[in-house]
């Protein structure tokens, strides 16, 4: 996995549980500058790194990188592939929360909404590319709510729980999540007939 996030981490070894592939970190891997405008882009500029490291250190593996962010439709789609820039590089996560608050302090409930989106993109160790997306509606609450998850689902409101992705089990989750998904379509589009 080309990440050296914890929560994503997490994540993505309990949807990947149970299914042919097993989630592992790279000591050797380095975070690559995420440049690209798009999250496809970003997803397999994180891939193509780690895999050229691995084959570099002559590991046969296939690869998995994701790039994940928060569309507000009041702000016109930003943070979007910002997310984790957003409020500055050096930001912490409760300060995005803030700042994206701070922002839509005005907005009424009825027009915070938002989505989570997520890429996956997979190469695997013949250097074929497998990319899949996956999406998940809600709204931003009017303040943060709940102690799970990590970056903004503490402020993601969740309309079919009543509750934020911060107040979700991580079960509960995992069970709609964006990252849940982006994780069963990679699945299916590497196992077409089932």
């Amino acid at each position: 996995m080309a990440s050296k996030n914890e929560g994503k981490l997490r994540e993505l070894r309990e949807l990947f549980a149970g299914s042919i592939v097993e989630v592992d970190t790279y000591a050797g891997y380095g975070d690559v500058a995420e440049v690209s405008s798009s999250y496809i882009g970003n997803a397999m500029l994180k891939a193509r790194a780690l895999h050229a490291q691995l084959a570099a250190a002559e590991v046969e593996a296939a690869v998995l990188a994701d790039d994940s962010g928060l569309e507000v439709d009041a702000l016109h789609g930003r943070p979007g592939v910002f997310s984790a820039r957003y409020a500055g590089a050096d930001s912490t996560w409760e300060r995005r929360r803030a700042a994206l608050l701070e922002e839509l302090e005005n907005v009424p409930e009825t027009e915070r909404t938002a989505r989570f989106v997520c890429v996956m993109a997979l190469i695997a160790p013949n250097g074929e590319p497998h990319v899949a997306i996956g999406t998940v509606e809600g709204r931003i609450a009017a303040r943060a709510r709940g102690d799970g998850g990590f970056g903004y689902d503490p402020i993601f409101f969740y309309p079919q729980r009543n509750r934020t992705f911060g107040e979700l089990t991580a079960d509960e989750k995992n069970a709609v999540s964006h990252r849940r998904r982006a994780a069963d379509a990679l699945m299916a589009s590497l196992h077409p007939h089932g």
